[in-house]
């Protein structure tokens, strides 16, 4: 191990930069803080992407909070996934405490008390700011990776989308694409045969389960109108602070398809909508994603390609995606290759899974002479961590076990009144409040086949009044009918062969 003063220096240079930063606190040597030897993240680099991650208990929401309020100050707007509902403290200041004066005493930095100005959003019943997607927006080759469907389950799914496009058939909510589904296979079968191809009915039926699946889990209260507009993630309040966007997910926790759908669908509106930033000085918007592994867990491989080519592309854009979760191993390898910035709180080595966890993580950090990474992962205490970021040419910066900054804020939840008054307080959410059910697929398409059915009654009289017609013409000409029956030709027949015989 070095000495102190040459670790200040070692930390001094590789944590220096030209252009802005956040200070995230001081670095430690032998569980002891340095002052001054404070460990900076530039603003240039945020956009590489980063991970936030440590056993239950050891200070990662509060590493998230730190970084939100900091990113808020810098006037860069962010969106937090809270699924623990415990972030909402960000609007109101931190009450303070001589343990935290203390701490920032260690550090080398005062401690400054502040709110933040806060968004609240909900993706469900909850109050808050409603974010919805229609079906049209989230495209058919991302809807066909949320449902896991086969090449085959594809094409029918882009065929459907082909139809609604040429027939201006508004695919808004669920139960439009379910209506045109059925529709395919049902009345409208000679219609879609005829300008599509054939489309099997137990493809269709296979597509129709998934898709009740999917609504079981709450996504059609995610599907539909009035649409969210990425742009009003990147407000900037009237003292130039950005607003922190706090997404509630307390009451989706248990439904990953939900929760992943609304990311993939979120990231690939920005990326759509968001103009190419280059090599900015500073990010367009940073989203953390608590309880990372929520996304990954169920999704298939198709799905975690999807994840990757945005994580990689989104970047270009100025947006910086950071992931929360418990172990990095929760996070694909080839996500966690893309990621600049890396704090990690301790581990605990309790069984073998564990152990092996450690130095698989331990293998992920630049080696250190100051630092034994297995040992300092199991040693760290709360408000701890191990941090390995980039410079300004995108360098990365020495390991540093570092004495975090506390929060402004405040580290617990707001009451239920004060909840209340954030949100009476939102313009969005006179917005994004009103649920609209225009005419789309569904009525157009009942329409559609209340006439058919119509005509096709009128058709079905017509015919038959003319039978009844014939039939009558015939009963009223007896010898015809004897004449041309079996029996009388065959009695003819019979004579015939007497005679000549």
């Amino acid at each position: 191990m070095g000495s102190k003063e040459e670790f200040f220096k070692h930390i001094e240079e590789g944590y220096s930069t030209k252009g802005d930063f956040i200070v995230m606190g001081a670095a430690m040597l032998e569980e002891e803080a340095v002052t001054n030897a404070l460990v900076k993240i530039p603003l240039k680099t945020l956009n590489r992407h980063g991970l936030i991650a440590g056993a239950t208990g050891t200070g990662k929401t509060k590493t998230l909070q730190v970084l939100a309020e900091n990113l808020s100050d810098k006037g860069i707007p962010v969106l937090l996934m809270d699924l623990k509902g415990d972030l909402s403290g960000l609007a109101q200041p931190s009450p303070g405490h001589p343990k935290i004066d203390e701490r920032h005493a260690k550090i080398g930095i005062p401690f400054e008390a502040k709110s933040f100005p806060v968004e609240i959003l909900s993706l469900s019943e909850q109050d808050g700011v409603k974010m919805r997607a229609t079906v049209s927006e989230f495209g058919p080759t991302l809807l066909s990776r949320i449902l896991d469907l086969t090449e085959t389950q594809e094409g029918i799914v882009a065929v459907i989308f082909k139809y609604c496009d040429d027939n201006k058939l508004p695919l808004l909510d669920l139960k439009d694409f379910k209506k045109v589904l059925q529709y395919a296979t049902g009345a409208g079968k000679k219609e879609f045969t005829k300008d599509y191809g054939r489309i099997s009915t137990s493809s269709t039926g296979t597509i129709l389960r998934k898709i009740i699946e999917l609504e079981q889990q709450g996504a059609d209260l995610f599907f539909g109108e009035k649409s969210f507009e990425v742009d009003d993630l990147t407000r900037i309040d009237e003292n130039g602070r950005g607003y922190i966007n706090i997404l509630r997910l307390t009451d989706i926790q248990d439904r990953p398809k939900l929760f992943s759908t609304f990311m993939l669908s979120l990231l690939a509106e920005i990326y759509a909508e968001f103009p190419e930033q280059g090599d900015s000085d500073r990010p367009e918007l940073i989203l953390f994603i608590d309880e990372a592994h929520l996304i990954f867990k169920e999704a298939s491989k198709a799905l975690l390609d999807q994840i990757e080519s945005i994580v990689k592309l989104i970047r270009s854009k100025g947006i910086g995606l950071y992931f929360v979760t418990q172990n990095p191993t929760d996070v694909p390898n080839e996500v966690l290759a893309q990621l600049g910035l890396k704090v990690q709180h301790a581990l605990r080595a309790f069984t073998a899974r564990d152990r092996k966890a450690i130095k698989l993580t331990a293998e992920n950090y630049p080696e250190s002479k100051f630092y034994d990474t297995k040992e300092v992962l199991t040693s760290l205490g709360i408000g701890e961590a191990l941090i390995s970021a980039l410079d300004e040419k995108g360098r990365p910066t020495p390991l540093a076990a570092t004495l975090l900054r506390a929060p402004m804020s405040r580290m617990d939840i707001l009451t239920d009144n004060e909840l209340t008054d954030v949100i009476k307080k939102s313009s969005l959410v006179k917005k994004y409040g009103e649920v609209i059910d225009r005419e789309s697929a569904y009525e157009i398409l009942n329409e559609k086949i209340e006439k058919a059915e119509a005509l096709a009654e009128k058709e079905r009289a017509k015919p038959q009044s003319r039978r009844t017609s014939t039939r009558t013409s015939t009963r009223q000409n007896p010898v015809i009918k004897v004449l041309t029956s079996a029996t009388f030709i065959r009695g003819v027949l019979g004579v015939l062969k007497k005679v000549m015989r």
